[in-house]
């Protein structure tokens, strides 16, 4: 079977994100076979999709069964899990194997895993990008607002940590106030962080969110919106940089016009 007209597999998670890359499929005439996860993926998705399953987390065999038996070739992620919740996972047996084979549960080291499993399974991983390519964050200020000389310096001494510590697998963002790493992403996700550093440190932080070195770009790319703004505004946080053409940033118009009315500072920063 061609791959350009066998259906695509999406493995729906939480939030917009499953839908955009359904209307942005459609754009390429491609049926899409859904997976979602009860919990997590909404189930308005259901009437948008040619057909969908729900699984649990950690039923891995199953979703690979169900899109092979559908003829999916490639399959797409796109939509958050909530991590908390998948502490309590029930592994299917496939799943098992997999967790068995990684040296932690983190990310990276889980994410890879599953992708290698389901193309040793004939299943294409594909970056989802594909169908949406205006989600990726321009480079530059995006905002009405220039950053500060201290924002600056602390953008340039936040960033290689920021990168540092995601190359240990812990997270995609840190908040620096003054040349101090104030806080540090792990399970909470990035609005937690964001929160606990405004309680911490008060006006004056800046939130670093980068791409994770060796982190796979197909499925888990850093992401900011509406409520990434929305908390640096009660959290009374003012600046932001965002690693640019690597970073989903949804909701950009009408993102950007919050952070404008909050004089918040956006920046798509790009390192050479």
């Amino acid at each position: 079977m061609n791959t350009t007209q066998s259906p695509l597999g999406l493995v729906a998670g939480r939030g917009q994100f499953p839908f955009l890359v359904v209307q942005g499929a459609k754009k390429f005439n491609r049926s899409v076979q859904a997976v979602g996860f009860k919990g997590h993926t909404s189930p308005e998705l259901f009437s948008l999709v040619d057909e969908m399953t729900w699984i649990n987390v950690g039923q891995l065999g199953k979703m690979i069964k169900w899109f092979k038996k559908r003829g999916v070739k490639e399959v797409v992620f796109a939509g958050g899990i909530n991590k908390p919740k998948t502490l309590d996972l029930r592994p299917d047996f496939k799943a098992a194997k997999v967790l068995y084979k990684v040296r932690s549960r983190n990310d990276n080291a889980l994410i890879q895993a599953i992708v290698e499993t389901m193309q040793a399974d004939g299943l294409k991983v594909m970056s989802p990008i594909k169908f949406v390519p205006g989600l990726l964050a321009p480079i530059g200020i995006l905002t009405r607002r220039q950053p500060s000389k201290q924002e600056e310096a602390d953008i340039a001494f936040g960033w290689p940590l920021a990168k540092e510590i995601g190359s240990m697998d812990i997270g995609q963002c840190i908040v620096v106030k003054e040349s101090m790493v104030v806080a540090v992403e792990a399970i909470e996700g990035t609005n937690a962080t964001i929160q606990r550093a405004g309680k911490l440190a008060g006006e004056g932080c800046t939130v670093i969110k980068v791409f994770k070195p060796e982190q796979e770009e197909n499925i888990d790319q850093p992401a900011i919106g509406v409520n990434t703004i929305e908390t640096m505004k009660q959290a009374n946080v003012k600046c932001l940089a965002v690693e640019a053409g690597k970073s989903l940033f949804f909701d950009q118009e009408q993102s950007l016009a919050l952070a404008n009315q909050a004089d918040i500072c956006i920046i798509g920063y790009e390192t050479s």
